[in-house]
């Protein structure tokens, strides 16, 4: 996807467009891109947060777990005792 496409796909999903967040949350996924997941979540995009929480996990990115535990988030307080288990 280019520049110019993920800039009107990112304008779409601001103008509500739920097809388009969906859009960029799975290519958010795809990519690896915490940056794009954290600021889909930080909008209140609870899929976002999953999918963040999952692929921090995967990534054993414990600094973004924790960011998001210290929020309250339970799933990714949870991660963060699985790793501590480990």
């Amino acid at each position: 996807m280019s520049e110019s496409e993920l800039a009107a796909l990112r304008q779409r999903a601001e103008h509500g467009d739920r097809d388009a967040v969906d859009e960029l949350i799975e290519l958010a996924g795809e990519q690896g891109d915490l940056a794009e997941l954290r600021r889909l979540a930080d909008l209140g995009n609870t899929t976002a947060t999953d999918q963040l929480i999952e692929l921090a996990g995967e990534q054993g990115n414990l600094a973004e777990l924790g960011r998001l535990a210290e929020l309250g988030n339970t799933t990714a307080a949870d991660q963060l005792r699985e790793f501590a288990d480990e």
